[in-house]
């Protein structure tokens, strides 16, 4: 058996359920899950708040601000889920919001947000067995991964997930423009051009638009059992 850290890598398309599955994944395994995705939508709730989004695009003032941003993740003992800190501050509720979403994509195209990030996800992941959700873990930033997932739901299927989940918290939105936010979505995040949205070569799909999470834990179970098997020369 390997003496290198587990890393487990979650990709895919937005609202596939990546944090819910990436979360179930770590607590089974014991392992340390990190949400990619919070990060940037960090940054985009920092640019937000700091007058930095202009229209629809990021003012490149951004970039001086990096060194000003500090991203941590902490364990609310209460409901058990992981919550994002920006400088300290819980924004939990606000980066899962509809004009985050609607921005983190532009702000994951910045050449240097994405450096930050990524040294820093590279740094959590060398540091012990971890699972990590995003759009280019397996392609980019762990290109090495024990096992990489890539999932994908039918677009409308995607939408009323979010949509119920956005109205489960007291958000007010609208079905309509939740789709319309997610095949912007997936539009931009393939077309962009640092780290656009790609399947790794070697990652397996997990189409889960008929699927219950019940159900995709045992789709991982049984692919986790051959990996393991195939390492130990079974």
């Amino acid at each position: 058996m390997t003496s290198n850290p587990y890393i487990i890598a979650v990709d895919g398309y937005s609202s596939c359920g990546k944090s819910t599955f990436a979360r179930m994944i770590a607590r089974e395994l014991g392992f340390v899950y990190i949400d990619s995705g919070a990060m940037y939508r960090s940054v985009a709730q920092y640019a937000l708040e700091n007058g930095l989004i202009k229209g629809d695009s990021v003012d490149p003032a951004l970039n001086r601000e990096l060194d000003k941003i500090s991203v941590q993740f902490v364990l609310n003992r209460d409901t058990g889920l992981q919550e994002t800190l920006l400088n300290g501050r819980n924004i939990e509720k606000e980066i899962r919001g509809i004009e985050v979403s609607a921005i983190v994509s532009k702000i994951s195209q910045v050449p240097e947000v994405r450096q930050k990030l990524v040294k820093l996800q590279r740094e959590i992941g060398h540091g012990g067995n971890v699972v990590m959700d995003g759009r280019d873990i397996g392609s980019t930033v762990f290109p090495d991964a024990t096992f990489k997932i890539f999932m994908t739901a039918d677009p409308v299927v995607r939408a009323e997930r979010r949509y119920k989940e956005l109205v489960e918290k007291g958000t007010p939105v609208d079905l309509q423009k939740v789709i319309e936010n997610i095949k912007m979505r997936d539009y931009e995040d393939e077309n962009r051009e640092v780290s656009p949205l790609r399947k790794a070569h070697d990652a397996v799909i997990l189409d889960n638009s008929h699927m219950t999470i019940a159900q995709q834990m045992d789709w991982f179970r049984e692919w986790w059992r051959r990996i393991l098997e195939n390492e130990n020369g079974n």
